[in-house]
């Protein structure tokens, strides 16, 4: 007989790592990187209103968030990973409905895609909390940034150009995307995470969580720095390029302004490698203060287009410095017995945004013109920096480890939110 042996792979799965997580987050970076600037585009071509697109937002964000916090429930019953692969699965039929077009057909894209993408992320940290130790949550964050770097770079502007030629395209590739992350989840093995032994029973409501998430300050001060440094990428990402379209400079400014900031994710190494030679609570204290004076000031010079354009723009730079320092106040405070509850706590930062700045944005549009809610965004960043003082000035000094980046192979053919 000959001697048959079963692969490596099969036999035994791989060991979860740094670099297997970016490459998870590569993949939906392209997939949800593609479409970021068609979407509000395209809703503004169906419904001819920019208020009546942030009522839409803002339904749908109610939608998103109850998915959100019902996740932890639902994994009571069924496994994690189909979660997660149903959470690829209905972005890919999101991208589907898209392409089909239509004002009924965008808007029940824009809730499957959103809900998918909150299921997804609420999986991808519990996931991350377990297999990844606290002192390498910071290199983690990075790589993935890093990993997807390409995915949020090239698909925002590749997303409008594919528009203009074909106007399917985008969205087939970003469900081709969503398949490709969905396999290379399954190949990972990544299971339902480990089991925590706990000295009660579960609680069997997410909302019964809420109690022990608000008397926790730290958790909460993470997950509002989280859901305002959001609400600054909305923002950035669904009016500015509508506010290009109606100052006559075109469809393409949006995405071709989004890759380059997006551009930014390259040098989060250098910007991780900043912060631990100051502190998380400096950079998180620098982000949110320059980055809420450059959309204030924005929003003052309206009468120049392209003077708020540019304000805008450099305002995002702090925002990527954001994304890299923000989030780590509320992960290295993260309990392990409560990963799971409390990173679908932390998820709803996205719908929380997602309902603020699209209903703060259909009031301010029924008084103001749309550069208030670049000012209105610029005041939630800058209350956020008033916040971050209460930070501890060593946050994370001895968790934070700075390793040399990741090598850039990032496989540009699977492969940016605000954030």
């Amino acid at each position: 007989m000959h001697d048959r042996r079963i692969p490596e792979w099969l036999r035994h799965a791989p060991t979860p790592s740094v670099r297997g997580f970016a490459l998870l987050a590569g993949t939906e970076a392209m997939a949800r990187g593609i479409l970021i600037s068609v979407m509000p585009l395209e809703m503004y071509r169906a419904l001819r209103d920019a208020a009546l697109v942030s009522e839409v937002y803002f339904l749908v964000g109610f939608l998103s968030l109850a998915t959100g916090l019902m996740v932890p429930f639902a994994t009571r019953h069924v496994p994690r990973r189909w979660i997660y692969v149903m959470g690829c699965a209905m972005f890919a039929g999101g991208a589907g409905m898209g392409a089909q077009g239509g004002a009924l057909g965008m808007i029940a894209a824009l809730a499957l895609m959103t809900a998918a993408t909150v299921m997804v992320f609420v999986c991808f940290n519990a996931y991350v909390l377990d297999f990844i130790a606290k002192s390498d949550l910071g290199r983690c964050e990075t790589s993935r940034m890093f990993y997807s770097a390409a995915g949020w770079t090239v698909g925002p502007w590749l997303g409008v150009a594919l528009l203009g030629l074909w106007r399917p395209l985008p969205f087939l590739i970003a469900g081709v995307a969503a398949c490709a992350m969905m396999a290379l989840f399954l190949y990972m093995r990544l299971g339902n995470g480990r089991l925590i032994t706990r000295a009660r029973a579960p609680a069997p409501n997410p909302l019964a969580w809420l109690p022990r998430f608000f008397a926790q300050p730290r958790l909460v001060a993470g997950w509002v720095f989280a859901v305002i440094r959001s609400c600054g990428w909305w923002a950035y990402v669904v009016y500015l390029p509508i506010f290009a379209v109606q100052q006559g400079l075109g469809e393409d400014l949006g995405g071709m302004l989004l890759s380059a900031s997006n551009g930014m994710l390259f040098v989060t190494p250098l910007m991780l490698r900043w912060m631990q030679r100051r502190s998380i609570r400096r950079a998180v204290r620098v982000g949110f203060a320059v980055s809420g004076l450059l959309f204030v000031l924005g929003a003052v010079a309206s009468g120049w287009p392209w003077a708020t354009v540019a304000g805008l723009a450099l305002a995002s730079v702090f925002l990527v410095l954001l994304d890299v320092s923000a989030g780590l106040p509320f992960l290295m405070a993260v309990k392990p017995s409560e990963r799971t509850e409390m990173s679908a706590i932390y998820a709803s930062f996205r719908d929380v945004s997602g309902i603020m700045t699209p209903g703060a944005a259909w009031l301010v549009l029924l008084v103001a013109p749309l550069p208030g809610i670049f000012a209105l965004a610029g005041v939630g960043l800058l209350t956020c920096w008033h916040l971050a003082r209460h930070l501890h000035p060593r946050l994370g000094a001895a968790r934070v480890t700075v390793q040399a980046a990741p090598p850039c192979d990032i496989p540009l053919s699977l492969t940016r939110e605000t954030g």
